[in-house]
């Protein structure tokens, strides 16, 4: 099969939209020909490995029905040793590099995922696809592509999945890259979007590509420096003069801080994140134009994609064999963690309800019946404006009481120890995340011990998130530079002695079952927020315990 860049070359541009976005033709019927298809291939391949025969439980199932049937749901403690060790010869077929999430738990300092060389090449086609959509305007539309698009570097670097896609994208075009990878990924963050501006200014830019938060963080940052840029070192740079000169200009003109849609016309602007949607305004009015929001994981590499109407997503059906836990089995599994819970395909999914995803990796990867943690939620069954004859989807919420940030993902367990390692002496605590903004909200009632104010609280638990011997938080440089960049914050309510007494004695009165007497720990709903605090307005203050503090 040709590149991507051959086709361009020679102007076969349907032939270019076809292998890179042919999938948005198909209807369901033929989404799942090839879900199908693709499964059964990669069930021959997991059968020959020991990882495999282990996950299929020493069947190997026939059909998809089969499968379903017989092959469990998993979680990563499913494939501990084999993959957070590495262990190559376990696994369905070599891979060719290794992807990492950001650690989450104490069972493990992060998850490592194998990347087969047939799931990488796939990948690259999807992504040039990606690229396509993100500067498009109808069906067949590649006239915003060029064959040497300048994209600026602002990701973490490899082994993160997103450093990981970088070099995938390149597998299929002669993109420039700013700064070059290899020398982008021993920077550090802010040396990283210097450089890769430095040369934005001079030549130009085509493309952006980073989480939406960090699109709006360097959006910002850039704004906010604009003002103090000195013109005299650009002399000798007549690309950059003329570059600053025409956007200060045209900012003035507005009366308004100069923007970075000021200096560049971009092609295309690529995001992901769990709060993408927060961001879309925001991220119009700083760069110009909408940004195409995917939907990607370490796990499942890229699930699905807006299109040009930059609405909902269309799933991707050759990366993953997809399933979908409905939100009532969803809450059978909680109230009876001995309840297995059943899936429906993508043909089966209905209009306005919620789904936990599945995924089972094609191509020889080694994640089987994955539960990723995400929830989606299905908008349509089909994109009626674009004629795309496909379910779209939006993300709804994380599905296993994980509060992503981006560079530090909490559970209940990472949280609860923190407040006590910090040696605050409390009755129950609750914490969520707002859309949109990179703060973990803590809600504390104390109970005895020495005082301490709310933003003495915020401060030490803030510090012992941080810490280098959590797992909710890496050491590295690429996570110091982004946490740095999305400002993490931990706020601090301390509520009045006996609200968790109060919100219990008001839930019995109300009848519920003795199952849902406390509050949930992680992102309560909002009746349980406004039950808690619906007290006196007089705070007390939060006292530490007796026992010795851990220190920071």
């Amino acid at each position: 099969m040709p590149k991507a860049v051959e086709l361009l070359r020679q102007g076969r541009d349907e032939e270019l939209w076809q292998m890179c976005c042919g999938f948005l033709s198909l209807n369901t019927e033929q989404f799942m020909d090839v879900q199908k298809r693709l499964l059964m291939e990669q069930i021959d391949l997991l059968s020959c490995s020991s990882l495999g025969k282990r996950l299929l439980r020493g069947t190997k199932p026939r059909n998809v029905d089969e499968f379903r049937q017989l092959v469990p749901l998993t979680t990563y403690a499913d494939y501990c040793p084999e993959l957070v060790e590495k262990r190559e010869d376990t696994l369905p077929a070599k891979p060719a590099t290794w992807v990492h999430t950001s650690g989450r738990s104490g069972d493990y300092p992060c998850k490592w995922v194998p990347i087969s060389p047939s799931y990488a090449k796939e990948m690259s086609t999807i992504l040039e696809g990606i690229g396509i959509l993100s500067g498009c305007k109808d069906w067949g539309d590649v006239s915003a592509v060029r064959e040497r698009s300048k994209v600026i570097y602002t990701v973490a670097p490899r082994p993160y999945m997103s450093g990981a896609m970088a070099y995938m994208m390149l597998e299929q075009t002669t993109a420039v890259c700013h700064p070059p990878l290899v020398e982008a990924e021993g920077l550090p963050f802010d040396e990283r979007i210097r450089l890769g501006f430095e040369y934005a200014l001079s030549h130009g830019m085509d493309y952006f590509f980073g989480l939406s938060l960090i699109l709006v963080a360097v959006g910002n940052r850039f704004t906010q420096s604009a003002k103090k840029i000195d013109l005299l070192p650009l002399l000798r740079d007549p690309g950059a003069l003329t570059r600053l000169a025409r956007g200060k200009l045209g900012s003035r003109l507005e009366r308004r801080p100069m923007l970075p849609r000021d200096l560049w016309k971009l092609r295309g602007i690529i995001c992901s994140g769990l709060d993408s949607g927060v961001y879309k305004e925001r991220i119009k009015q700083l760069w110009g134009r909408y940004p195409l929001d995917i939907y990607a994981s370490t796990e499942g590499g890229v699930v699905a994609t807006q299109t040009w109407d930059y609405d909902s997503m269309t799933f991707i059906p050759s990366l993953n064999f997809l399933e979908f836990i409905p939100e009532k089995e969803y809450f059978k599994e909680q109230l009876d963690h001995s309840y297995r819970p059943g899936t429906v395909l993508l043909d089966e999914v209905e209009p306005g309800e919620n789904y936990e995803l599945v995924t089972t990796s094609l191509h020889g990867g080694a994640l089987v019946r994955y539960r990723v943690g995400d929830m989606i939620r299905i908008t349509s069954l089909r994109n009626e404006n674009l004629g795309i004859n496909l379910p779209q989807m939006a993300f709804e919420r994380r599905a296993d009481g994980l509060l992503d940030f981006v560079v530090i993902r909490l559970t209940e367990k990472i949280i609860w120890q923190a407040i006590e390692n910090a040696g605050i002496s409390y009755e129950d605590w609750t914490a969520y995340k707002k859309p949109g903004e990179p703060v973990l909200n803590l809600l504390i009632e104390p109970n005895g011990g020495r005082h301490m104010s709310e933003s003495e609280v915020e401060m030490a638990v803030y510090e012992q998130l941080l810490r280098g011997d959590n797992d909710s938080y890496s050491t590295s440089q690429a996570h110091d530079d982004l946490a740095d960049m999305i400002k993490f914050q931990v706020k601090v309510t301390l509520l009045p002695r006996g609200a968790f007494a109060s919100y219990t004695a008001q839930r019995l009165a109300e009848g519920a079952d003795i199952a849902h007497l406390k509050p949930a720990h992680i992102n309560p709903s909002e009746k349980v927020l406004s039950l808690l605090t619906a007290r006196p307005t007089v705070v007390p203050e939060v006292r530490v315990s007796e026992k010795e503090r851990v220190p920071a």
